[in-house]
């Protein structure tokens, strides 16, 4: 049996093949997760005014193996603590906000394997208090269609699955973490001192957050699947 996975779908302004609006996932991400050995599911964001139901929440992740929290929007700024929005900031959704900072939370508190990727690393570090730079400066200074090289710490979770110190990411990102959330420890760097990567071994049985798009180049480069692979691992039963 394929470990379920929870993913909270995205919400879209369009999808051609059903002519209206539409929730939506990365297939790039659902065929990583595939290949990995995983039973992608998309999960409706429900919080409606922007504050999602804890028990509900809980409720409807406790059939799940493990969590995975995509690639998105920015998240609101007053989530962080910020009262005013930088003028680049951009596909905000309050219902997908409070939805997704409360699947980070209730994952937590069961202990469910969790992957958070590019907008879910942000939105796990504010789940756990930390703050966003709300932009990094624009062109020559942001990650946006970047492939880079990142750094990992010797000894972490991704540089042990991935067997490297150094890899090469996939990233688009204009935003990056500013105060780390409690119980977070920074793992990976760019050159330029962007946060890349963040674990929590207390917090989880298997936490690992990226900034970067692993799925981007997993068909193609086997330490980018191998964060998967390892994730999937550890959500099976």
């Amino acid at each position: 049996m394929r470990p379920l996975i929870a993913i909270p779908a995205r919400f879209s302004a369009s999808a051609s093949a059903l002519r209206h609006a539409a929730e939506v996932s990365a297939r790039a991400l659902l065929e990583a997760v595939w290949r990995a050995g995983g039973e992608p599911v998309a999960l409706h964001p429900h919080a409606p005014g922007g504050v999602a139901d804890p028990d509900e929440v809980a409720a409807r992740l406790a059939r799940f193996d493990g969590v995975l929290l995509p690639g998105g929007g920015d998240l609101a700024p007053h989530r962080y603590g910020e009262a005013a929005a930088h003028e680049s900031v951009y596909d905000v959704d309050d219902d997908q906000d409070g939805f997704d900072l409360e699947v980070a939370r209730q994952a937590l508190a069961a202990g469910q394997p969790l992957l958070a990727v590019c907008r879910g690393l942000q939105v796990l570090n504010t789940a756990l208090g930390g703050t966003l730079e709300q932009d990094m400066g624009g062109p020559g200074r942001e990650h946006r269609h970047v492939v880079h090289p990142v750094a990992l710490l010797p000894g972490s979770l991704l540089e042990r699955v991935t067997g490297a110190q150094k890899v090469s990411v996939s990233c688009y990102h204009h935003q990056r973490v500013a105060r780390l959330g409690t119980g977070l420890t920074v793992t990976a760097e760019a050159a330029d001192g962007t946060i890349e990567a963040l674990e929590g071994p207390a917090l989880s049985s298997w936490l690992a957050a990226v900034q970067w798009h692993p799925e981007d180049t997993a068909h193609e480069d086997p330490a980018q699947q191998a964060v998967f692979d390892a994730f999937i691992r550890a959500a099976r039963p």
